[in-house]
């Protein structure tokens, strides 16, 4: 039987999903917020923890490098869980983060409930799925210029934070915060920090 941990936002949708994946005879599957998904990982210690990589809770999650606590928090000494991720196609932002997290399942958020299916059973013997579809995606977040921590701190930024925000979020110096948005303007060819966020939201990067 593979133990599956459903995170997602919307309790409506994580409901309906889990209900879903529930009725396949070999997947037992439950489901809860991203607020509570360290602590439900832990006590559950699931086989595979399916998380919706493009929300606005699970981007929060991913600028603080939290993908990879909950599957640690699911692993725990007993267990060894697999993360599969929910991306968007035309997102590779989110795509290129949940590589970083080392995610061994991507399925296109589009995808029928079958591909959802068979990828759950694929990570649940440690094997990777990538759907077909996110293949350009995939491409696409190769090309991404900046580094993990850069589209954390522009994430913040287009959110509205500030720079002592955005330093108390992510526990850095407002200097170091400076630098990096200097670096995202210089990489990114923006005039400034507001051309910059222009910038990679139309690539799809935040």
């Amino acid at each position: 039987m593979i133990r599956l941990l459903l995170v997602h936002d919307s309790g409506l949708l994580r409901s309906a999903l889990a209900s879903l994946l529930g009725t396949e005879p070999d997947i037992e599957a439950a489901a809860c917020s991203w607020r509570d998904a360290r602590s439900r990982a832990r006590s559950l210690q699931p086989h595979v923890c399916v998380v919706d990589a493009d929300c606005p809770a699970s981007d929060r999650v991913a600028r603080k490098g939290e993908l990879g606590k909950i599957v640690a928090s699911a692993s725990g000494e007993n267990s060894d869980c697999g993360l599969l991720v929910l991306v968007n196609a035309e997102r590779p932002g989110p795509l290129r983060r949940a590589h970083e997290a080392r995610a061994l399942g991507y399925v296109d958020k589009d995808a029928p409930p079958q591909r959802l299916i068979e990828a759950i059973r694929q990570v649940a013997r440690k094997e990777r799925y990538v759907d077909e579809a996110l293949g350009y995606g995939f491409l696409q977040a190769a090309e991404i210029p900046l580094t993990q921590r850069e589209l954390g701190v522009l994430s913040l930024a287009a959110d509205g934070a500030s720079i002592p925000e955005i330093a108390r979020t992510l526990h850095l110096s407002t200097g170091t915060i400076r630098n990096y948005l200097a670096s995202i303007t210089r990489k990114t060819g923006a005039r400034n920090r507001v051309d910059a966020i222009r910038i990679s939201q139309g690539a799809g990067w935040v």
